[in-house]
């Protein structure tokens, strides 16, 4: 499941919900623009870390279950 992110600890959720608490609508872009500052500067953890964060975003705004339901 490619859509699902990986998440190395609890951090990323608390920086995902930061970023939707501050940014709004706009949390998932702001994601994105770290991620490419940090593959700018050559950063290959980082671009990772935030391209999971803004995945975490994307999967949190969906208004429906999304995976298997039991």
């Amino acid at each position: 499941m490619s859509y699902l992110p990986y998440l190395a600890d609890r951090a990323e959720v608390f920086d995902a919900a930061d970023l939707m608490t501050t940014f709004g609508d706009d949390a998932g872009f702001e994601a994105a623009a770290r991620a490419d500052r940090s593959r700018d500067v050559g950063n290959h953890v980082h671009f990772c870390r935030w391209r999971q964060i803004e995945r975490l975003i994307i999967l949190l705004s969906v208004n429906r279950a999304v995976g298997t339901v039991h």
